[in-house]
C-alpha cells in the first residue's frame, strides 16, 4: 500500500547556550582589551563575571590571577592560580604564572619547580623559557640563562624579548661586546615591528648603562 509523505522531526536547539557563549566571548575580549590598556581592576571584574557563568573553566581563573598579580594583589593571584591548577593540572600557563608569583616573594625553589613543570607540559612555551632564564640570571647562573634563551629563540616568537634578555645576561656576565650586539638586535626587531613599548625603553636604558663608562 502506498506510503504517504513522512514527517521529518525537527529538533529545535535552544538559543540560550549560543547566546551565553557569545556573551562569554564578548566579555573575554573586553577583559583582554582592558588588560592591554592597564585597567587591571576592570579586567578583574569582567573575568569574575565570566567565572560566575562557569566555575569550572581553569583558564579564566588563571587570567584573573594574572590581573590580580599585575594589580599588586599577589595573594589573590596565588589563590586563582591554585584553583586553575586544581581544575586543570595540565595548564602550563598557570604553572608559569604561579612561578612568577613565587619569584616575586622570594620562593625561588618553588618557582623553578613550576617553570620545569610548565616546560614539561609544553616545551614550546616561550614565555616560560624566558622567565626561567631571568630567574637563573638573578641567581648568577648566566650559562644556564643563556641556554634557556637560545632554546627560546629557536621557537621563533618574542624574538625582541629574547635578544633583550640575552643582552642583559651578557651585560651582567661582563661580555660587553656580546651584550651590545644583542641589544642592537632587540632594538632592530622592535623597530621592524613598529614597537614603542616599555621593552624598548628598558633596552635603551640597559645600553646606556653599558656605554656610559665609554662615553664618560
Amino acid at each position: 500500500m502506498p506510503r504517504g509523505p513522512q514527517k521529518r522531526s525537527v529538533v529545535v536547539k535552544p538559543a540560550i547556550n549560543k547566546n551565553l557563549q557569545l556573551s562569554e566571548q564578548a566579555l573575554r575580549a573586553a577583559a583582554n582589551r582592558k588588560a592591554k590598556r592597564g585597567d587591571y581592576s576592570g579586567a578583574i571584574q569582567l573575568f569574575t563575571q565570566l567565572i560566575s557563568y562557569n566555575r569550572t573553566r581553569a583558564v579564566d581563573y588563571n587570567n584573573r590571577g594574572l590581573m590580580y598579580f599585575r594589580n599588586g594583589q599577589r595573594e589573590r593571584a596565588l589563590a586563582d592560580y591554585n584553583r586553575a591548577l586544581q581544575l586543570n593540572p595540565k595548564l602550563d600557563s598557570a604553572y608559569n604564572n604561579r612561578a612568577n608569583y613565587y619569584v616575586s616573594v622570594g620562593q625561588v625553589a618553588e618557582a623553578l619547580a613550576d617553570y620545569e613543570e610548565a616546560l614539561d607540559l609544553n616545551p614550546a612555551n616561550t614565555r616560560t623559557w624566558i622567565n626561567q632564564a631571568i630567574t637563573f640570571r638573578e641567581l648568577g647562573l648566566y650559562d644556564l640563562a643563556l641556554e634557556n634563551l637560545d632554546l627560546a629563540l629557536v621557537l621563533g616568537c618574542l624574538e625582541a624579548h629574547i635578544y633583550a634578555e640575552r643582552g642583559r645576561t651578557y651585560h651582567l656576565r661582563g661580555d660587553w661586546n656580546c651584550a651590545i650586539s644583542e641589544y642592537q638586535q632587540a632594538l632592530a626587531a622592535l623597530a621592524l615591528a613598529g614597537d614603542s613599548s616599555r621593552l624598548r625603553y628598558k633596552v635603551e636604558t640597559w645600553m646606556s648603562l653599558l656605554l656610559k663608562p665609554v662615553s664618560a
